[in-house]
């Protein structure tokens, strides 16, 4: 359970926006869209390759 001290006289807006850096922290939203589709082992190994690939071809052009 995320709980969010509030102060005396805190803006609502300003809560909410603790709230939802809290609720983002804990991965929640990002586990629950991972569960939604299911994608084989070798389809998610084959985005972490192509990914590392992508970040290696910028790391070489700063250079």
């Amino acid at each position: 359970m995320i709980v969010v001290p509030v102060k005396e006289g805190e803006n609502i807006e300003k809560a909410l926006k603790k709230f939802k850096r809290k609720f983002e922290k804990t991965g929640v939203v990002k586990e629950l869209r991972n569960r939604q589709a299911f994608e084989k082992p070798s389809v998610t190994n084959r985005k972490k390759m192509m990914h590392a690939i992508y970040v290696q071809q910028l790391r070489r052009n700063e250079e």
